[in-house]
């Protein structure tokens, strides 16, 4: 299992319950939960969380569920353990992890794009309906090539003496390719002291051609939700963040 790259979720993960507090994950992972429940043909009381990252989702989807967690960052779990006591967590990847038992809805809400090969999302997405107990649910938030554009992003918390504002950078190198290139600079300021901090990495972007094939592939229905406007209070300058959500059912 390889390590994450990311130094976002390894030691500066501790920043993310700063800039993006649980309670600003509610209004959009209710959506989420209700999604769930309105396409499932089964009764939705155990729901796998893959990718869960540090927990903001789950400290929602636990009013609604049993939740179990899974994601590759052990520096992310480790906050999520914290935030949310309730959820089982378990260390692992989403494209080859075996848990031995089965749930009525696997959901992926944030972290599929950390999948830059149509070989991972195939082994993300045949994980998931392996964990699936037929007539649930396998719920998706992912950009998509086809409407994607570059964007800028500001994201801004404080707690106690430190405060910290994160700039984002979405950059599309190659317009044919199957990936786009995030950019983050966190200015850390601890009792008025700077830091700088810089992140870098690829993050997936597949055409909706792509995406529906492997559902089928899967044997997995699929309806596409268009989600708008979840980022807008974030965006800097001028630009749009569309994202799409895939809710596919295993057949009975």
């Amino acid at each position: 299992m390889e390590t994450p790259k990311w130094r976002s979720y390894a030691e500066l993960a501790w920043t993310e319950p700063i800039i993006t507090p649980p309670e600003n994950y509610v209004e959009e992972t209710d959506l989420l939960a209700e999604l769930v429940k309105g396409h499932s043909k089964i009764a939705v009381r155990k729901v796998l969380h893959l990718g869960c990252g540090a927990g903001g989702n789950d400290y929602v989807f636990k009013r609604h569920f049993d939740v179990t967690g899974v994601d590759i960052a052990e520096g992310m779990l480790e906050i999520a353990k914290q935030l949310n006591p309730e959820v089982t967590y378990r260390h692992g990847d989403m494209r080859t992890i075996e848990l031995g038992e089965s749930f009525d809805a696997v959901v992926i809400p944030d972290s599929i794009g950390h999948l830059t090969t149509v070989e991972d999302l195939r082994a993300a997405i045949m994980t998931s309906r392996n964990h699936l107990n037929p007539g649930g649910v396998l719920l998706i938030t992912a950009n998509l090539a086809n409407d994607f554009t570059a964007n800028n992003f500001v994201y801004t918390g404080s707690r106690g003496d430190i405060e910290i504002t994160v700039f984002e950078n979405n950059y599309i190198p190659d317009p044919a390719g199957t990936t786009y290139e995030a950019t983050f600079v966190y200015l850390i300021r601890n009792k008025g002291e700077l830091e700088i901090h810089t992140d870098h990495g690829s993050i997936g972007l597949f055409r909706l051609e792509k995406w529906l094939n492997l559902f089928k592939e899967e044997g997995l229905d699929v309806a596409k939700i268009q989600l708008e406007r979840s980022y807008d209070r974030f965006i800097a300058g001028e630009g749009k963040y569309l994202q799409h959500i895939f809710v596919c059912n295993k057949l009975l």
